[in-house]
């Protein structure tokens, strides 16, 4: 085979057709290239779902109040709760930081009072956004159950992300 590589094959009318790449449209390439360069760029998010993902569905063997009829339902569930949890995290973090901004007591109060409706408002946007997008397929419980999935969610995370990246990962 000279002037060839091994994935060619030769003997073609049209020249050497390449055998390692996948015959795709170019729309499938755009969009399968834009969900890996997403990957790539986020793989910390790709492996919070799937911490999310193992973690919701322990729930729903041992929780008889977590109920997701398909492991695609806790698929989908698990990206739903990432995107959710991502949400209440930017929202308790700026919380925080206008918290530690306040210079006055009442200030203090008015953004630690901010603080507690976001925490248990959080629990209740996650109950309901899983009712509205899931209806009865999918259910995290009451509002003590998704609290304690939550924490397990938000431990698990940042328990991987430590053994993956070190100590010293904050986010």
């Amino acid at each position: 085979m000279t002037g060839t590589s091994a994935h060619d094959v030769t003997g073609s009318p049209f020249g050497p057709i390449r055998q390692d790449a996948p015959v795709t449209t170019r729309s499938e390439r755009t969009s399968l290239g834009r969900v890996r360069r997403w990957t790539r760029r986020h793989p910390a998010d790709v492996m919070d779902v799937f911490v999310y993902v193992v973690m919701l569905n322990l729930a729903v063997q041992y929780v008889p109040s977590i109920i997701s009829e398909t492991f695609t339902l806790s698929l989908l569930t698990a990206v739903l709760l990432k995107v959710a949890l991502e949400a209440v995290i930017f929202l308790k973090t700026r919380i925080v930081s206008r918290f530690r901004a306040a210079t006055t007591r009442s200030a203090r109060w008015a953004t630690a009072a901010m603080l507690w409706v976001a925490a248990a408002g959080s629990k209740i946007v996650v109950l309901e956004l899983v009712d509205l997008v899931f209806g009865d397929a999918v259910s995290l419980g009451n509002f003590i159950s998704v609290t304690l999935l939550v924490v397990a969610l938000m431990l698990s995370r940042a328990a991987v992300r430590r053994l993956i990246y070190g100590i010293g990962a904050a986010d």
